[in-house]
């Protein structure tokens, strides 16, 4: 399948085709004597993802665990549905996100007031998973992949307070969520992902640092994509977070209200991306996952409880 890209390791990347788009949201599969997924992409995605799983031989009994590195509708959202295919699949999540993925009409409403209409077209809708298959982390823990190999958990709540990040022991890989940024692997730019309302910029900058500290070989962006350069990564996502904190302050301190300080964020920033500067499908995908409306406003809202 074209979606299927071998990483080595036994890791397989699986474009989750969401909504459609190709590149834009990454599920990844551990293919080792306990398949683990990370990750499932949205709900309309799951079918996707079911197909590309059989493809490399893992059927409906299957696959052994779900992880998602956080609740948010572009990594969680086909847990139920991914949970309905691969019936003796535990579900694994932060602890703080648990009870969503069990019981997810408060998510769901939140996310309809953020995206309206376009929820069903992105995300479609996050099923139910029954709560005896949901093993919720605490602020670390261990997946078992079998064969002495594990998945361990870092919590890392800098961009949402249920998120964690996962290092494989065998191929020192580390799922980064949305935790380092989002990065776009045709132009190389990296980008925040602070959307409202968790993010805090110490916190942030924490988990990067915790992220270093784990010293992985590789990072596992879900968007979008493997990236070598770890330390060099890393040091990025700390510095663009630095900037668009220091840009929203600017406009919070000037009074300027959400839509402005987006124009003048967006006006100062667009010269660090290139996919920025050439306005194609590719800055639409940048625009997409990480917003700058969104960024700002988490921003701002983190502002708002800072400031005296």
């Amino acid at each position: 399948m074209d979606n299927i890209t071998a990483l080595g390791g036994d890791v397989y990347e699986i474009d989750t085709k969401m909504a459609g788009y190709s590149g834009i949201t990454a599920g990844y599969l551990i293919l080792g004597d306990r398949p683990c997924l990370v990750e499932t992409g949205t709900s309309t995605s799951a079918p996707v993802v079911r197909d590309a799983l059989a493809s490399l031989g893992v059927g409906p009994e299957d696959l052994a665990t779900v992880v998602v590195t956080h609740i948010h509708l572009d990594h969680a959202g086909g847990v139920g549905d991914i949970a309905k295919f691969f019936p003796s699949a535990q579900v694994v999540v932060h602890e703080k996100g648990a009870r969503h993925l069990a019981e997810p009409s408060r998510l769901m409403a939140s996310a309809r007031m953020v995206w309206g209409d376009r929820l069903d077209t992105l995300f479609g809708e996050l099923s139910p998973t029954e709560a005896d298959r949901i093993v919720a982390l605490g602020d670390t823990g261990a997946i078992d992949l079998g064969n002495g190999r594990t998945l361990s958990s870092h919590y890392s709540p800098g961009h949402a307070k249920h998120h964690v990040g996962l290092i494989d022991s065998a191929t020192g890989d580390l799922y980064v969520g949305d935790a380092a940024g989002v990065y776009l692997p045709e132009t190389g730019d990296l980008r925040p992902a602070t959307p409202p309302p968790d993010f805090d910029l110490q916190t942030a900058l924490d988990s990067i640092a915790l992220f270093r500290a784990l010293q992985p070989q590789r990072l596992l962006f879900s968007h979008y994509g493997p990236v070598d350069a770890v330390g060099e990564t890393l040091e990025r996502s700390a510095e663009e977070l630095r900037v668009w904190v220091d840009l929203t302050r600017q406009a919070h301190a000037e009074g300027l209200d959400l839509d402005h300080a987006v124009a003048m964020v967006r006006d100062r920033t667009k010269e660090r991306y290139r996919a920025m500067a050439d306005e194609d499908e590719t800055a639409e995908q940048f625009e997409l996952l990480s917003g700058a409306p969104s960024n700002v406003a988490g921003i701002l809202h983190w502002l708002d409880r800072v400031s005296p």
